[in-house]
């Protein structure tokens, strides 16, 4: 009996090629927001906090996609938090003390103009760690726990250890809240856009078997799929749309634009927060890098042979500088999002970032030898551990224990990746 209940089963999962591991972490992420709603009395499952924990995700979810590539090189990154933390003070410190002499204070390019000099800064920092790495022979883990120190050290250098704030009012929307937040009918049209995304995906995908004679999915595995992915971008669509701004906050919208304001109050939702999208995007971007360009192959190359790759030809030097640049663009974005969520950019910014990062990485499938890695499974990955941490600060885990559940969760995940490994060379 239970041979003929597995058979299905198992035709289901060959059928639809489904990610078992990917799988895996859904089920453990569904297990945590279970628990956690149940221990809340259901406040955690609120969309208030679905909301929220979206948004607190996103910072790490962006440095995460990037310490795929950076894991799959076999090589480390220890320093992101840091990174973090000194690109976000040379943001704040652009656009809050620098520009406003230059251009005046909320200039609509004041944003892009520090969010490009933030970019550039990380781009620096990663190219400068690339380089003795690559070229100069020295360990990513000496160089980047190196950096996590010195870029700790600069981040406190730029403004001797003041706090820089506020922000550009355009700058703010990068941090969510009611103006960081596209809006119930925008959120609507944007998941519409995805699930066609989606539709044309899989119909591209399977021309593309019958074009070069690769075996074909069956037509009710296809269907699955798409009505499960589409089902999950309009259920986290009506997550966010259900989330309404304070009252206040929407009475005070409306008195600004002159809106008369119902007998039972204004309802405005949230919709999509704007630091989602960003980190949405950059997960597809990376996502594009990692599985259809040169440069992607060529870090799994390296990754699954180094020596071989070099070989081949692949300029293995110059590729993981690459990646410890991509490294640093990716912590000046998420170091965007962090300052502009708080509204102001501070020395502990990004501090014990680089383990939530790492774990994300590790937790979504990417193995610590090299060669494997998934850009999704981090940024499910990310979630997971956002989860553990926002669902333990709402029952009221003390920090220290917070922080020893998430070194077992990052050595479970180690030692889970250890035997996925093994079972497959059997």
């Amino acid at each position: 009996m239970a041979t003929l209940l597995a058979n299905p089963v198992k035709r289901f999962f060959a059928a639809t090629e489904a990610d078992l591991r990917i799988l895996g972490m859904v089920a453990v992420l569904a297990v945590i927001w279970l628990g956690f709603g149940l221990a809340s009395d259901g406040a955690f499952l609120s969309a208030r906090n679905l909301w929220n924990l979206s948004v607190q995700t996103a910072s790490v979810a962006v440095m995460a996609t990037g310490m795929v590539l950076v894991i799959v090189t076999r090589n480390i990154d220890l320093s992101v938090g840091s990174v973090l933390g000194v690109t976000g003070m040379i943001i704040g410190v652009t656009q809050a003390e620098l520009l406003p002499a230059l251009i005046g204070y909320d200039h609509p390019l004041t944003w892009l103009i520090a969010l490009s000099v933030g970019i550039c800064a990380g781009a620096l920092i990663g190219a400068l760690q690339g380089f003795v790495i690559a070229y100069l022979a020295v360990p990513a883990f000496i160089v980047t726990l190196g950096g996590l120190l010195a870029w700790r050290g600069a981040a406190w250098l730029v403004t001797s250890g003041r706090t820089v704030a506020p922000m550009d009012s355009h700058f703010q929307m990068m941090g969510g809240g009611p103006e960081g937040s596209v809006g119930g009918p925008v959120t609507w049209l944007i998941a519409i856009a995805f699930c066609a995304l989606i539709i044309a995906g899989l119909l591209l995908g399977r021309r593309r078997r019958r074009l070069h004679h690769f075996p074909l999915r069956p037509v009710w595995a296809e269907v699955v799929m798409g009505v499960v992915y589409c089902s999950a971008v309009l259920g986290a669509a009506a997550v966010a749309n259900a989330y309404h701004w304070p009252t206040r906050v929407a009475a005070r919208y409306a008195e600004a634009q002159g809106m008369a304001v119902p007998e039972g109050g204004l309802v405005i939702s949230h919709g999509f927060a704007v630091p989602v999208l960003m980190a949405v995007a950059v997960g597809i971007v990376m996502t594009f890098i990692a599985t259809r360009t040169r440069f992607g192959r060529y870090v799994f190359a390296i990754g699954g042979n180094p020596e071989a790759a070099e070989l081949a030809g692949v300029n293995t030097r110059w590729v993981i500088m690459k990646v410890f640049i991509l490294m640093g663009i990716l912590a000046a974005i998420a170091a965007a999002i962090s300052t502009a969520r708080l509204n102001a950019a501070t020395n502990a910014q990004g501090t014990l970032d680089e383990l939530y990062v790492i774990a994300a990485a590790v937790i979504g499938g990417t193995s610590l030898a090299g060669g494997v890695g998934k850009v999704a499974g981090a940024m499910l990955g990310a979630l997971v551990m956002q989860s553990l941490q926002s669902g333990m600060v709402l029952v009221g885990v003390d920090t220290p224990l917070q922080n020893m559940v998430v070194g077992l969760v990052l050595v479970l995940a180690v030692w889970v990746d250890s035997l996925y490994r093994k079972r497959a060379t059997l």
